[in-house]
């Protein structure tokens, strides 16, 4: 019952926003045009691990600032203020030489993995690493072994400072990025850098095939010397957004170089995920309803059996306008020992 009340508490708050905020706004500045956006997104998380936390708290609260300085020049600057801090996201400047070649540089997400390249306010999955509060056992990464855990926990993901270059040629789009390594908002600690590729092929509007390779480079403290780690990847993208069926599915392997194995080198870790939503569009005070599940395991050393671990997130997503939302998941994961655990979230996407 307790349960019941929170998700109507979520429900009514964003309910309670009204329509004319879906509407971003433009000012003008004393050399550009800036477009001011930003999201929301509170969330209540209930988990099954006895002594860990149940917890209310503001997952994302972020400002985005749009600038356009002329069509070859363009720039956003993308505050987080979640967990009172103020935590910069992305924070870069575009230079379009065209829609063949760009160039940003500053803070982005790398070019590799499918999901993490997905905004959040796209995503039907709540949190991408589908963590559990009180498991913590992944060999390396410590939380659940989850894709987007082993991903982002060894750097092969997220954002980075550097430089990026993209574009498209007909069907094909590339992305790639030099950055530090050291993640958001951190100094480089080495000289070395890190480095990934991406590659699409759009076969149709609604299909597209991506393969990726990342280096990571970072810092060995016991010898203070530079080690790296490689990862390769491919994935597949069939629908879209918000417009019927839509899946994301993809494969990923190479180093966990923050897990040594039993010849104290690096080891090998594998895996993959399938997320798959269907939305149907209402004619009344909801926008649209969205079912979804996902299917995740991850394999954090490959040469050690009964270490690796399945999530299966069933969720449904409500949509109110646009992107501005209200969804639950229950994340269940099941790893190869030890038992079963599961975490319910529910969470309100404002985006204006």
């Amino acid at each position: 019952m307790r349960h019941c009340w929170v998700v109507l508490t979520l429900a009514l708050t964003a309910l309670a926003v009204p329509p004319i905020i879906e509407a971003q706004f433009e000012i003008s500045s004393r050399a550009s045009s800036i477009q001011i956006g930003g999201r929301a997104h509170a969330q209540y998380a209930h988990t099954s691990v006895g002594d860990a936390e149940n917890n209310f708290f503001l997952r994302r609260v972020r400002l985005i600032a749009d600038i356009t300085l002329n069509d070859f020049v363009a720039a956003r600057v993308q505050p987080d203020f979640a967990h009172g801090k103020i935590a910069l996201q992305d924070v870069y400047v575009r230079l379009s030489f065209s829609r063949n070649f760009r160039v940003s540089v500053g803070q982005f997400k790398r070019a590799f993995d499918i999901f993490e390249l997905s905004s959040s306010t796209d995503l039907s999955i709540i949190e991408r690493d589908a963590r559990v509060e009180g498991i913590s056992a992944c060999s390396g990464v410590s939380g659940v072994c989850s894709y987007s855990r082993l991903t982002q926990k060894l750097k092969y993901s997220e954002r980075d400072q550097g430089i990026k270059i993209d574009g498209s040629l007909g069907r094909l789009s590339y992305q790639a990025t030099l950055t530090n390594g050291t993640g958001i908002n951190v100094y480089d600690e080495n000289d070395a850098k890190s480095y990934s590729g991406r590659l699409t092929f759009a076969a149709s509007d609604k299909i597209g095939f991506s393969g990726q390779l990342g280096v990571h480079d970072y810092l060995i403290e016991s010898t203070a010397s530079t080690g790296r780690g490689i990862a390769w990847g491919a994935d597949i993208e069939l629908g879209t957004w918000r417009d019927g069926a839509h899946i994301q599915a993809s494969v990923v392997g190479g180093d966990n170089w923050k897990s040594l194995d039993t010849n104290h080198t690096e080891a090998t870790f594998l895996t993959t995920q399938i997320v798959a939503s269907y939305y149907s569009e209402r004619a009344s005070r909801l926008a649209g309803i969205e079912p979804l599940l996902r299917l995740s395991f991850g394999d954090p050393d490959t040469a050690v059996g009964k270490n690796a671990g399945t999530v299966v997130t069933p969720g449904l997503m409500f949509y109110l306008q646009g992107k501005s939302k209200i969804g639950a998941n229950l994340d269940v994961y099941s790893p190869q020992k030890g038992d079963t655990a599961f975490s319910f979230k529910v969470q309100t996407y404002l985006y204006f």
